[in-house]
């Protein structure tokens, strides 16, 4: 029964979620998390049938991930390529709720156009100091017309490294003493209050609280041990850290409208 299942899925037309991103770091980090949230709360599903149900895609087909400085760009592309009606800007909204509404119209226009079964998009940003871009998509959802798809927004505070320190956890000594040290200096553990880091400089001494320096100090600048805080730490323990940078709210936005998706 279920290698018929499987088939039967493989011969549909394959449902995707499109990912809205600042970076393709972005991307990898939001979507891993958002399929171990899929994996824990569906029992039936494993890893290996994630493939079978869903894809991860950029506007543009056969790409996984769209950036938001791309918007223009896709705008004249997809106008081109489809002769889309001009896409007027909403009075009502303000920087990136007008990007998110437009990147919902693009969708709903491709949906149409190529006839592709999009079902989801998720937004990923970086607050950044602007705790309004939060506010604003949520605006641009609470305005979306066409129901037919989902929105999930995830918002990192102050960046997506904050989520990258609410999941490190030492694996040995040596990373148990360079936490220690970066905690000492700080006065206070840049792992569950991450949100408090909240320099970009990269020039003493504010570079002790720039979170892209404690991440590297952390994991030595290897991306391989930066991926186990997103894909191994425990969800719980990440939920726990995450309440105040946003990775809570995003964890629990997918569990909320992307599980019943995979569901039904």
């Amino acid at each position: 029964m279920q290698k018929e299942k499987i088939g039967w899925l493989m011969e549909r037309q394959m449902t995707e979620f499109v990912v809205i991103v600042e970076s393709g770091a972005d991307a990898e980090t939001a979507t891993k998390l958002a399929e171990r949230v899929l994996l824990e709360k569906i029992e039936w599903l494993d890893h290996e049938q994630l493939q079978y149900h869903f894809q991860w895609s950029g506007l543009k087909e056969d790409t996984k991930y769209s950036c938001w400085t791309w918007l223009d760009d896709l705008i004249k592309s997809f106008s081109s390529q489809f002769n889309l009606p001009t896409i007027r800007s909403n009075g009502k909204l303000k920087t990136d709720g007008q990007a998110a509404r437009k990147f919902m119209i693009l969708i709903n226009y491709l949906r149409y156009k190529q006839q592709r079964d999009i079902r989801a998009v998720i937004f990923i940003r970086d607050l950044d100091n602007q705790p309004d871009r939060r506010e604003h998509i949520e605006q641009a959802r609470s305005e979306q017309k066409d129901k037919s798809f989902e929105v999930i927004i995830g918002m990192a505070d102050r960046m997506r490294e904050a989520w990258v320190l609410n999941g490190f956890v030492p694996l040995n000594l040596d990373e148990s003493r360079t936490l220690e040290a970066i905690e000492a200096r700080l006065n206070f553990d840049p792992c569950r209050d991450s949100q408090r880091l909240r320099s970009k400089s990269f020039d003493e001494p504010d570079r002790a609280r720039n979170p892209k320096v404690v991440v590297k100090k952390l994991t030595n600048g290897d991306s391989s041990r930066e991926q186990k805080c997103w894909e191994e730490t425990n969800l719980e323990l990440l939920r726990e850290k995450g309440i105040n940078t946003g990775l809570t709210d995003y964890l629990h936005e997918v569990e909320e409208r992307l599980v019943p998706i995979i569901i039904s």
